[in-house]
């Protein structure tokens, strides 16, 4: 096991009716505020009317700046943080999901700026300080109510960064199950494959072997997500598969599951930003694809990858061959196909991108691997690894 040190700030509230605790959390914060939120299914689910009815409560004054779009867009950020200067607000509330406290994060750090927000995502800047934040989840998929960092798309660029420090960790997270009742079939899907894809990155990039407490915490989570996935699709109300779920995301992208892992890297989220940034694909929906690809490649890398993907299967999927390499092939044959199961894409054509789209991606993949770090991932090896997708 590695050296580590591990600290996260947030203070998480989790069940059913606590979203009436928004205010009173908030209030340390100041007397105004932005509030955040997307489309407007908030306003659908009665989780509007709860929170601006306890902010009000506790005596907050507050401006609203909706319409953040599900993979989050640069322009839209720049206004907000422009409304947040203008407003002279003391602190961002976000009510919504992964997208919508992204983009919370990038507001909180661009307000107490002179420069750009994108410099933050290119690695130009680094905050000293940034507005604090106050969130209430309604979709459990990315973690980032526990964590300090943020996604979003410059639709001029078509480049889709990410960045983070703990300063952009929310201060509280108000986590209700109840509220994510009303998420459809297929972003609960794409939720699912999200958490699992956090999980994973780390447990198949990590080059130490001794990790054995780190992967016994992966090979459960991930159980647990699968476990509870397909009772949440035709079950929508179901209130402990969505408590199980909701905790579980959190769970796979707070810093918790590397710590000690030592070095260790993203590669499907690099090709799944990539397949969002040009196709506005569904986050989940981009990482079942590359996944589906990516893993199969793995496997060719060595002994090492080959017995990482049978441990995988023998706890997640209870395979139990004695052969090593039929092991790792059984295994992402049952992680395709529990994804085709849930209706999340294992293949390009199931979102209708053709080779030429193959190869933007791979392009995309390649113009974006220096802010990533994965040099090696230029664009013959990601065609390559898109081609295995199946």
């Amino acid at each position: 096991m590695q050296n580590f040190t591990f600290h996260n700030p947030t203070k998480i509230i989790f069940g059913k009716n606590t979203i009436g605790q928004l205010g009173g959390e908030a209030k340390p914060y100041g007397k105004k505020a932005i509030l955040v939120y997307g489309q407007g299914a908030i306003k659908k689910n009665g989780v509007y009317e709860q929170a601006v009815a306890s902010l009000k409560s506790a005596g907050i004054e507050f401006v609203e700046y909706s319409g953040v779009r599900a993979n989050p867009v640069l322009s839209h950020t720049r206004e907000g943080i422009r409304l947040a200067k203008s407003e002279k607000a003391d602190f961002i509330a976000a009510v919504g999901g992964g997208s919508v406290i992204d983009e919370a994060k990038a507001i909180c750090a661009g307000a107490c700026e002179s420069h750009d927000v994108w410099d933050f995502y290119t690695g130009q800047a680094t905050p000293e300080r940034a507005l604090p934040l106050v969130a209430v989840l309604t979709v459990a998929a990315t973690g980032t109510e526990m964590n300090g960092g943020t996604v979003i798309t410059n639709e001029e660029t078509k480049e889709k960064f990410g960045w983070g420090n703990p300063i952009l960790a929310p201060k509280v997270s108000i986590l209700d199950p109840t509220t994510t009742f009303s998420i459809g079939a297929a972003y609960t899907a794409y939720a699912a494959v999200d958490s699992v894809t956090h999980l994973l990155e780390g447990y198949f990039t990590s080059n130490d072997p001794n990790t054995i407490l780190q992967d016994r915490y992966v090979e459960g989570v991930v159980r647990s997500i699968i476990d509870v996935t397909e009772t949440m699709i035709q079950k929508p109300d179901d209130y402990e598969a969505r408590a199980t779920f909701m905790w579980a995301a959190t769970l796979a992208w707070n810093s918790i599951s590397p710590c000690g892992i030592g070095a260790w890297s993203t590669p499907n989220h690099l090709i799944g930003h990539s397949m969002s940034a040009l196709f506005d694909t569904p986050h989940g929906a981009s990482l079942s694809i590359a996944l589906s690809g990516w893993l199969p490649w793995y496997t060719e890398q060595g002994a090492a990858q080959v017995r990482q993907l049978a441990q995988l299967g023998k706890a997640v999927f209870d395979i139990t061959e004695s052969s090593p390499n039929h092991a790792a092939e059984s295994t992402i044959e049952a992680l395709r196909n529990w994804f085709r199961r849930i209706k999340s894409p294992t293949k390009l054509a199931d979102i209708n991108v053709d080779a030429s789209g193959m190869e933007a991606i791979a392009e995309n993949v390649e113009m974006s691997t220096p802010h990533w770090r994965l040099p090696d991932y230029n664009k013959a090896r990601v065609i390559n690894i898109l081609k295995r997708c199946r």
